[in-house]
C-alpha cells in the first residue's frame, strides 16, 4: 500500500480511549466505503513512556467514564483481576500480524482490545496471546517484532506523539480526534464524542 492509503495510529492496548477511537475510525471508514484504506496500529508503549505499567484503577475509571458518557456498547467486561501486567508481548504480536498483512494486523489489533475490554482476558498471559495468535493464523513474534515495538516508540517520539491514540495520515496528525476530554476542578472527566473533528480529519485522509 502507498503511504497515502494508510492511517497510522500510535497507541497502547490497555488505553481505553484507543478502544473507542479505533472503532470510531472504522465506522467512518465504512461510511466512506474506503475499504482500500488500512489502519496501521503502531506501538506507543505507555509503560515505557511513563516509566511504569498502567494503573489498574485509572484504566477502570476511564473505561467506566467512557461507557457511561459516550460508548454504552463498549467495555462490557473489563476484569480487574485479569488486568495485564504489561502490553509489550501484545504489541509484538500486533507487529507480527502486520508483518503478515495489513488486514491481519488490523484484525489482531482490534481482537486484543476486545479480549481485554469485552471478554475480561489478561492479554499479558502467554496462553491468551497464543490462542489469539492461532485464531488469526499469525506466526510467533520474532526478535525483530519485539524490536519493532521499541522502534515505533522511538519514531513516535520523533514525530511528536502526544499520547494514546495519536493518528497520522500523510502530513496530517491529530491526538485522540474522536473525543473531547475535559477535567473539572474536582478532577472529574467529562467526555463527549467529537464526530465532526474525526470526520474532518478522516475526510482529509480519505480524499487523497
Amino acid at each position: 500500500m502507498s503511504a497515502q492509503s494508510v492511517i497510522e495510529v500510535f497507541a497502547d492496548v490497555w488505553c481505553p480511549f484507543t478502544h473507542v477511537g479505533l472503532r470510531a475510525a472504522v465506522q467512518q471508514r465504512a461510511a466512506s466505503r474506503r475499504t482500500d484504506v488500512a489502519i496501521h496500529v503502531r506501538a506507543w508503549p505507555l509503560e515505557l513512556v511513563n516509566g511504569t505499567p498502567m494503573a489498574v484503577e485509572g484504566a477502570a475509571h476511564h473505561a467506566h467514564d467512557l461507557r457511561e458518557q459516550v460508548s454504552p456498547d463498549l467495555f462490557g467486561h473489563l476484569d480487574l483481576d485479569h488486568f495485564p501486567t504489561t502490553t509489550l508481548p501484545a504489541l509484538a504480536l500486533t507487529a507480527a500480524a502486520y508483518r503478515q498483512s495489513p488486514v491481519t494486523g488490523e484484525a489482531v489489533a482490534f481482537a486484543l482490545r476486545d479480549a481485554m475490554f469485552e471478554h475480561g482476558l489478561d492479554i499479558s498471559d502467554p496462553a491468551v496471546l497464543d490462542d489469539l495468535r492461532r485464531t488469526h493464523a499469525v506466526d510467533e513474534p520474532t526478535d525483530a517484532d519485539r524490536a519493532s515495538v521499541l522502534a515505533d516508540w522511538d519514531e513516535g517520539k520523533r514525530r511528536g506523539v502526544q499520547g494514546s491514540p495519536h493518528f497520522f495520515c500523510g502530513a496530517d496528525d491529530m491526538f485522540c480526534p474522536s473525543l473531547t476530554i475535559t477535567r473539572d476542578e474536582a478532577s472529574q472527566l467529562t467526555i463527549t464524542r467529537n464526530a465532526e473533528r474525526l470526520a474532518e480529519f478522516l475526510h482529509r485522509c480519505l480524499s487523497r
